[in-house]
């Protein structure tokens, strides 16, 4: 099993920024993990993801070239930079995790929210 505690939301004007947390705990790390957002009533979408075994990564279009997602194997930690923040960010937005057999599995299973653990999530508010 994979515990996994998202931090870091909060309220912010746009073109601010923020940086989510998740703490991953339990027997091994995962070696595929991702942020997703959900607004109300909008479906949930895949913001970034990683392997971390060797540090591929991937985003969503909206979010390319602001948002970078990174990881701390020391701290079993997730992260996820959001520069440039605009109102459509609004979202809770979740981390999640699974085991994979590689890089193109894991942006399979990113694009397809195909993940076995999920956090609680975390509110993100971007407003003047």
């Amino acid at each position: 099993e994979v515990q996994l505690v998202e931090s870091g939301g909060g309220s912010v004007q746009p073109g601010g920024s923020l940086r989510l947390s998740c703490a991953a705990s339990g027997y091994i790390y995962p070696n595929c993990m991702g942020w997703f957002r959900q607004a109300p009533g909008k479906v949930r979408e895949g913001v970034a993801g990683i392997y971390t075994a060797n540090v591929d990564t991937f985003y969503t279009d909206s979010v390319k070239g602001r948002f970078t997602i990174s990881q701390d194997n020391a701290k079993r930690t997730l992260y996820l930079q959001m520069n440039s923040l605009k109102p459509e960010d609004t979202a809770l937005y979740f981390c999640a995790a699974r085991y994979t057999s590689g890089s193109s599995w894991c942006q399979r299973n990113f694009a397809g929210a195909d993940f076995n653990y999920w956090g609680q999530g975390t509110q993100v508010t971007v407003s003047s």
